[in-house]
């Protein structure tokens, strides 16, 4: 009698296709020796968090680059370094990762930054999820950093997301103003926007000294070798020889993005094994593209108003049917009226699709520019998807107050269009 005879028939107790799916994970934090392409980054970070080990101020530090760069993956794997390190010498060293696309209000991230941090034990103090104001949970916070840690590490991924960037003057000036005494803080602001920087107040700016670092993207052959490194996630002899130079060749077309790598390779697995296949091939791979490319558009859009949902659509139309690839905010409000129009939603305002569309852009959802008309015309703004309209169509699709618009001709142009290719 074997081990699962006894075990509920409804589930599955062996995996065909992967050893270890945890090693595809986004939230796997690989060891520094599955890290690949990133040895002069590591040495910039280290420098900058070094002081910490002897219970010293680390320099603040500003990482910028594309999204999948090993920003995030560089900067926790070294502070995890930097803590086993300091506890050497006694020294204890926390750190706090926030993502501010999550978290981004002044109170919401002290109290996070603060329940990590804190051991009542140790401070005296709680750190409740409600019922205090923002000066409450920031004396609570000074508390536990003073009595529980010898320098903090602040992480904060996507800073470009703060709702206010006021955290960041207090969180570098707490030792300058007495806010700590026995303590230290250092941050680390990672961004794909490498302008951020212009877009603080003047105050933070005067206050705020920092060191910078670009990632640049990962080429075709550091993809490879990353992928080589996660090969133990599956069986062995389940993967067919081109899937890891195909996944990483469909990656370095997107940005040389690693993380996107990671996940199609995941998802192709998935795919083979949902197929009842013990062998994942190419063909598993391009199906994987495409579901990750869906999947991560989703997780962007997720939560938009329909009214978003419908000015999207509107520019998808658009892409698909043009030869341009860029639009003015006119020739998109106009596409707008018509499909709002089909689905009985009430009309915005042009100003207002206008900020729709700055807010998607924003977001990383299309990328708009401002372009000159001419001395004395102004200007206007161009708007263009980032996604392929295909992908972007078949998501929006699935929020069911859309789903009216499947079966609409999509060779059908509106009047501007056709005007215009």
């Amino acid at each position: 009698m074997s081990a699962n005879d006894d075990r509920d028939p409804l589930f599955r107790y062996d995996d065909p296709v992967f050893a270890d799916e945890r090693l595809l994970e986004i939230t796997h934090l690989p060891g520094p020796d599955r890290i690949v392409g990133r040895d002069e980054q590591m040495q910039r970070v280290a420098d900058a968090l070094n002081p910490a080990i002897f219970g010293s101020e680390p320099n603040h530090l500003f990482i910028f680059g594309k999204t999948g760069t090993g920003k995030s993956l560089i900067s926790r794997s070294v502070t995890k370094r930097v803590i086993s390190e300091a506890e050497r010498d006694d020294v204890t060293v926390k750190y706090a990762f926030i993502d501010c696309g999550e978290q981004n209000t002044e109170a919401s991230i002290i109290k996070t930054i603060a329940q990590i941090v804190n051991d009542s034990t140790e401070s005296g103090v709680s750190v409740p999820d409600r019922g205090l104001g923002t000066g409450d949970y920031y004396k609570r916070l000074w508390q536990a950093i003073d009595r529980c840690t010898d320098v903090t590490i602040v992480i904060l991924d996507e800073i470009d997301m703060l709702e206010d960037d006021e955290v960041l003057r207090k969180l570098s000036r707490a030792g300058e103003n007495r806010r700590i005494s026995d303590s230290s803080i250092g941050i680390i602001g990672i961004s794909n926007k490498i302008d951020f920087p212009d877009h603080l107040s003047e105050r933070v700016k005067s206050s705020l000294s920092r060191d910078e670092l670009v990632f640049s993207p990962y080429d075709a052959n550091q993809l490879v070798e990353i992928l080589e490194k996660r090969r133990d996630a599956f069986h062995d002899g389940v993967l067919s020889d081109d899937v890891i130079p195909l996944t990483a060749a469909l990656a370095a077309q997107e940005h040389g993005d690693a993380r996107k790598a990671i996940d199609i390779l995941r998802n192709a697995g998935r795919i083979a094994k949902k197929q009842a296949n013990t062998r994942v091939t190419a063909e598993h791979v391009r199906d994987a593209k495409e579901k990750t490319e869906a999947d991560r558009f989703n997780e962007l859009i997720e939560g938009s108003p329909q009214q978003a949902k419908a000015i999207l659509y509107s520019l998808t139309l658009l892409t698909e049917n043009s030869t341009q690839k860029e639009f003015p905010t006119k020739i998109i409000y106009n596409q707008y009226k018509e499909i709002a129009g089909r689905l009985d939603f009430d009309v915005l305002s042009e100003r207002r699709v206008q900020e729709i569309l700055q807010e998607q852009n924003f977001l990383n959802v299309i990328q708009s520019e401002r372009e000159g008309r001419g001395r004395g015309r102004g200007a206007h703004a161009k708007h263009r998807l980032l996604e392929n309209p295909s992908i972007v169509k078949k998501v929006l699709l699935r929020d069911s107050r859309l789903a009216p618009l499947e079966n609409a001709d999509s060779s059908t142009r509106s009047p501007e269009t056709n005007r215009r290719t």
